[in-house]
């Protein structure tokens, strides 16, 4: 089993970023990425595919944005060469965004039938072939120097020639935000789990009597990470769930089906996420990539003189003590 194909979705229409996904797809949102370069969100998860040994790349995308995503990025790789000629990051920049579009493919969704129909729209795409699965508004943060998260993933997937999900223990009170499941510790291999049972967006009193695994921290379950390796058997249910209902396909039921059907692994990774679309989650995932970064000491610099100036405002805004 080799993973040489990942799928994007991001056919959604970033509602949760209203107003400016309304003009700009979420996907071209700028960002500085850890090696200090400005670069759209898009290219960045590319590039924790391509970087973790993937070779083609399939987009999700609603219609029409397919050729507004190559026009984009061309036009992002042109004004690198134009605006900083004979400069070898420029240079370097831009041989790595022709590099990325020479591997990138578009499947559209043409209606919002849910993720699980997402993930469907890829199916001619993947053929018979195991696939990394990422989400268009999730950013990753490995804590392995030269490991990407999505290199954590293939590694295990590769080596134990199965599905792997990857999963954060997360505390109770988030766990209505995420894909939820539990399962039983592998022998011998920390932080991996066989999955028994899946919801999505547990309450807090399902997730205590449906979803405890053993080992984790008192009042922590396994959630998605956002990442994962599916063979492609997933498209057998996700297709068998379309037949059934075809305005509405969600991916949670198929997983469950995958994990009753297969061996299919949940991983603790080394790293975190960062849901762009989350209230704050644009600033905080440019704080985290450049705590990650080559700017590390200059953004706590100006981290400090900001909370200095915040601090000075409260203490003006409420006056001395009395």
């Amino acid at each position: 089993m080799q993973v040489r194909k990942a799928v994007i979705t991001a056919a959604g229409r970033g509602v949760r970023l209203y107003p400016v996904a309304d003009t700009v797809q979420k996907g071209m949102l700028p960002l500085m990425d850890r090696d200090g370069l400005t670069k759209p969100v898009i290219q960045i998860i590319a590039e924790e595919a391509l970087d973790s040994g993937i070779e083609e790349v399939c987009i999700v995308c609603a219609p029409g944005d397919e050729p507004r995503y190559r026009s984009q990025l061309s036009q992002l790789r042109n004004n690198l060469l134009e605006a900083y000629t004979g400069t070898a990051w420029a240079s370097a920049q831009a041989e790595r965004i022709d590099a990325m579009l020479r591997k990138l493919t578009f499947s559209v969704q043409e209606e919002p039938h849910g993720y699980g129909h997402a993930v469907y729209c890829a199916h001619d795409f993947v053929g018979d072939d195991p696939f990394l699965l990422l989400l268009g508004d999730h950013l990753y943060l490995s804590d392995i120097d030269g490991t990407r998260c999505a290199q954590q993933l293939i590694q295990l997937a590769e080596q134990e020639q199965c599905a792997v999900a990857a999963v954060n223990p997360t505390r109770e009170q988030y766990v209505g935000n995420y894909g939820a499941l539990s399962g039983r510790r592998v022998s011998e291999m920390p932080g991996v789990y066989q999955i028994e049972k899946i919801i999505e967006k547990p309450s807090i009193s399902l997730a205590e009597s449906e979803l405890q695994t053993p080992g984790l921290r008192a009042g922590h379950f396994l959630c998605f990470f956002g990442m994962h390796v599916l063979t492609p058997t997933i498209f057998s249910f996700l297709g068998e769930a379309l037949a059934r209902r075809p305005d509405e396909c969600q991916l949670t039921p198929a997983l469950q089906e995958l994990a009753n059907r297969e061996r299919y692994l949940a991983a603790e990774l080394r790293g975190a996420r960062y849901d762009i679309g989350a209230r704050y989650g644009l600033l905080t995932a440019q704080i985290a990539l450049g705590m990650a970064g080559h700017d590390r000491d200059a953004m706590l610099v100006e981290m400090v003189e900001l909370l200095a100036v915040s601090k000075r405002r409260r203490n003006h805004d409420t006056g001395p003590a009395r």
